[in-house]
């Protein structure tokens, strides 16, 4: 298999001089666990450490090697482990705010083309959360497809009411319903997947993500656990995994989010509520806040039903959510920055003595 079937396209060739290359082999990264790696390169799977220089100098979440992330490396142990040395550029990253009162980001995934966002339609589908997942997935310069599972258990103009709630909310990024049982929207989806890109799937636990994949894979190659009397899976992916397709395209597999924050995804919030963007530039103030300022054209298109008050909540929550986390991100790093200053400063003098 050569590189290129694997996403090693020109924009990766032209990072490549900036990246340490001993022994100049190159592999992406298919799963992260506990501090270890498996990389894929062109001819098989390999077992992975990172060099002891590259833990000194990278100490932040972001800067270590995350699934689909590009790295150099070179064999070790007679070939049968191998050392990391690098991680190239990001074309595209998926990330999320820690879990928890941590002000810091979590990697999910890189160098993604398309997302599919997962919500099973019979007790998963919830708008809100569809915007919340769409705007992370814009933040990362991401394409998002929904992708609507069960489709089976609910009545054909349930399906359509369901359809065009999410045309009428404002929501513009494309929409694939399907069922796992009977395999109707099967195919459409599969015409999605293009040798050389890679995709993912994300949403709750239970929506049908592994099952999918099953599908994709033409076997139980994943396990997952009984569906319960209302139709809800209890599947819970324990890992992130990139698994490279048969007919070409990967994809990856993740856990389910119970948290999916925003920290710094300000662009992503724009991108995802284009129409409330497109308003904005009516508002009085150029500086406009869009809660209570006079001249706020979003305000009026709230009041005379032009927009609706859900989706305009829903704009102002994730906004400001977003905001206030890379409020104290910044004040985290300034923090961090003072006390590496105090610790180098304690070491030399402690030299001097």
């Amino acid at each position: 298999m050569h590189l290129s079937e694997l996403g090693f396209d020109s924009w990766f060739e032209a990072q490549a001089g900036s990246v340490p290359q001993p022994g100049r082999h190159i592999a992406r990264v298919t799963t992260v666990d506990r501090g270890g790696y498996l990389l894929r390169t062109e001819s098989r799977e390999i077992l992975a450490e990172l060099s002891g220089k590259f833990r000194f100098d990278h100490r932040s979440p972001m800067d270590l090697p995350c699934v689909g992330d590009w790295v150099t490396m070179h064999y070790h142990n007679a070939e049968a482990s191998a050392i990391i040395h690098g991680v190239f550029p990001r074309k595209t990253v998926l990330r999320r705010k820690c879990a928890g009162k941590d002000v810091d980001f979590q990697m999910i995934a890189a160098n993604i083309d398309a997302a599919f966002i997962v919500q099973s339609c019979h007790f998963d589908f919830n708008l809100r959360r569809l915007e919340r997942y769409i705007a992370a997935v814009h933040d990362g310069h991401i394409e998002p497809i929904l992708v609507l599972t069960k489709t089976d258990l609910m009545a054909p103009d349930e399906l359509e009411e369901m359809l065009a709630a999410i045309h009428e909310s404002g929501i513009t990024s494309r929409v694939l319903a399907l069922s796992n049982v009977t395999g109707v929207g099967f195919d459409e989806f599969k015409k999605v997947l293009m040798p050389g890109k890679t995709y993912c799937l994300l949403g709750s636990s239970g929506v049908g993500k592994t099952t999918l994949l099953n599908r994709l894979l033409g076997g139980d190659f994943f396990s997952v656990n009984p569906v319960s009397e209302t139709g809800e899976g209890t599947h819970t992916t324990s890992r992130r995994h990139l698994i490279v397709l048969e007919p070409g395209g990967m994809l990856i597999d993740s856990p389910g989010m119970k948290e999916l924050g925003l920290l710094g995804a300000t662009d992503g919030v724009d991108q995802s509520f284009e129409d409330i963007r497109l308003l904005s530039a009516n508002c009085r103030y150029a500086d406009c806040h869009h809660v209570k300022e006079p001249g706020c054209a979003i305000l009026a298109a709230v009041a005379n039903g032009e927009l609706g008050e859900e989706r305009y909540r829903s704009f102002i929550k994730l906004k400001k959510e977003s905001d206030h986390h890379a409020r104290s991100y910044v004040d985290k790093r300034k923090k961090d920055k003072v006390f590496g200053r105090f610790v180098k400063s304690a070491l030399k003098k402690m030299d001097r003595d």
